[in-house]
C-alpha cells in the first residue's frame, strides 16, 4: 500500500474513532433536526454502513454515484415512517449489522453489479437502518423534523464515502485496489463483529 493510501486510511480511521458505541441512545432535543441529524452518528453500524454506501457508489461511478446513494435516503425515509408508526420489523438490529458486513465484503470484492441491482441491495437495508431511526424518535416530536435531520446526516455521510472514494479513485491502479481492499475488510470485520455481538 502506497504511503498515500496509508494516510488516507488512517485519517478515515481517525474519523471514525468517537463513534464506537453501537446503542441508539435518545439525543436531546425531542424530535427536533438535531436529535435526527444526530442519530445517524450514534452508533458505528449507521456511521459504517452509510459511509461504506457513498463508497460503493464512488466505485461503480456513472449514473450510480447518485441514484445509489438517493435510493439509501428514500428507502431509508420510508422505514422511518414504519418505525415512528409503530410498525414491528423482525431481525432490525441484526440487518442493520448484517448490512456492514456485506457492504464491505462487496467494497473489498470489487464487484460491480448493474446500477439497478445495487439500488436493490442499499434499498433493502436502508429500510432497517430508517426503521431503526423511526422507532427511536423522541416522544412528542415532530415525525417530519426529526426525519429530516437523519436524512441530511445521512446524505453528509455518503457524500463522505463518495469523497473518500473519488480520492481513491485518484491512485495508480494496484494502489487504488489495495486502498478499496483495505477500506471493505476493515468493514467488513466490524459488521463481521456487529453480527455475532463482539462490537
Amino acid at each position: 500500500m502506497s504511503r498515500t493510501a496509508f494516510r488516507l486510511l488512517v485519517t478515515v480511521a481517525l474519523l471514525l474513532a468517537p463513534s464506537v458505541a453501537f446503542a441508539h441512545p435518545g439525543h436531546g432535543e425531542g424530535g427536533s433536526q438535531l436529535a435526527g441529524f444526530i442519530h445517524p452518528f450514534s452508533g458505528i453500524d449507521h456511521l459504517l454502513a452509510m459511509t461504506a454506501v457513498g463508497l460503493f457508489a464512488a466505485h461503480l461511478g456513472g449514473r450510480a454515484l447518485w441514484a445509489v446513494p438517493a435510493t439509501f435516503v428514500a428507502m431509508m425515509a420510508l422505514g422511518g415512517v414504519f418505525g415512528a408508526a409503530g410498525v414491528s420489523l423482525p431481525f432490525a438490529e441484526t440487518a442493520i449489522a448484517l448490512s456492514v458486513l456485506v457492504f464491505g465484503f462487496v467494497i473489498f470484492s470489487g464487484m460491480t453489479p448493474p446500477v439497478l441491482a445495487a439500488m436493490a441491495l442499499v434499498g433493502i437495508f436502508a429500510i432497517f437502518h430508517g426503521h431503526a431511526h423511526g422507532t427511536e424518535m423522541p416522544v412528542g416530536g415532530s415525525g417530519v423534523v426529526y426525519g429530516i435531520g437523519f436524512m441530511v446526516a445521512t446524505t453528509l455521510l455518503h457524500g463522505f464515502g463518495i469523497t473518500l472514494g473519488l480520492a481513491i479513485r485518484w491512485f495508480d491502479d494496484v494502489p487504488r485496489r489495495r486502498a478499496m481492499q483495505a477500506c471493505g475488510v476493515a468493514i467488513a470485520l466490524i459488521g463481521a463483529g456487529l453480527t455475532i455481538g463482539l462490537v
